[in-house]
């Protein structure tokens, strides 16, 4: 009985349908190894070879993996609540309170995005808390480590622009001190260092870009949908790529030995 089994599931994995999906008979040699994982859809993200010390949680925190999971969260009921909110001033407030209190899971949705937005935000300041801490900025790694503050930058304006978005009287107050720093930012506001030198005045500084005039409006609000919405997100999106393909390049550090 034994041997028929053996039989059958020989005459199994040799046949053409199991070899084209399984794709057995590589030798299990380190260059094949390393073969598959470059071909894999999903493995070639990952580094070909990772040291083992450097897997180890008590050294890498997982606060760049728990950062990306944060970041698909807010991804996929971000893209929930689009379909119930328009960002016209008339009715956001109103569609934030009907999405939340009348839509089949809405709450659950608007929560999960908020929730998945300040642990992203955490996240990422403890992931980079542990490169500067552990030295992994170091070379070769400083390339990825300039795309990660990048990234740092990207989530923090990803924040700033969302919380605007329920339009109430928190979200409106809130964004108007923050947006005054703008007017402080060097070679940018009209309030900064080097304006006076590059012409910047309160029409065309970094305030009024993001307000789209003097004051908070229905144009502020569609200009922060826009930026939340689309314009972050996929720069976002292009440097996570980069920082990936610098971390599959350049492998991921360990522990000084």
């Amino acid at each position: 009985m034994s041997s028929q089994f053996d039989e059958l599931k020989r005459q199994v994995m040799e046949s053409q349908v199991w070899q084209s999906i399984f794709r057995h008979g590589y030798e299990d040699t380190p260059r094949n190894r390393i073969l598959m994982v470059s071909g894999n859809v999903w493995l070639h993200l990952h580094p070909s070879k990772v040291r083992k010390h450097a897997t180890r949680l008590r050294f890498t925190w997982c606060m760049g993996g728990i950062t990306f999971l944060m970041y698909l969260v807010t991804v996929v009921t971000g893209v929930y609540l689009m379909f119930y909110y328009r960002p016209v001033a008339e009715y956001a407030y109103a569609d934030i309170k009907y999405l939340e209190f009348d839509m089949p899971f809405g709450m659950l949705m608007r929560n999960m995005h908020r929730w998945a937005a300040h642990g992203m935000v955490i996240a990422v300041w403890l992931h980079m808390f542990r490169v500067f801490m552990t030295g992994s900025y170091k070379p070769p790694r400083e390339f990825n480590w300039l795309v990660g503050v990048i990234l740092l930058v990207l989530t923090l304006l990803l924040s700033f622009t969302g919380y605007l978005l329920p339009w109430d009287q928190l979200s409106i107050w809130a964004v108007s001190v923050g947006s005054n720093m703008g007017r402080a930012t060097p070679l940018l506001g009209n309030e900064g260092p080097f304006a006076e030198l590059l012409g910047v005045n309160p029409i065309y500084d970094a305030r009024a870009f993001l307000f789209g005039g003097g004051e908070i409006g229905a144009h502020t609000l569609l200009r922060f949908y826009i930026l939340h919405c689309i314009f972050i997100p996929l720069v976002t999106s292009l440097f996570l790529a980069v920082h990936f393909w610098r971390i599959r390049r350049d492998g991921i550090s360990g522990p000084a030995l």
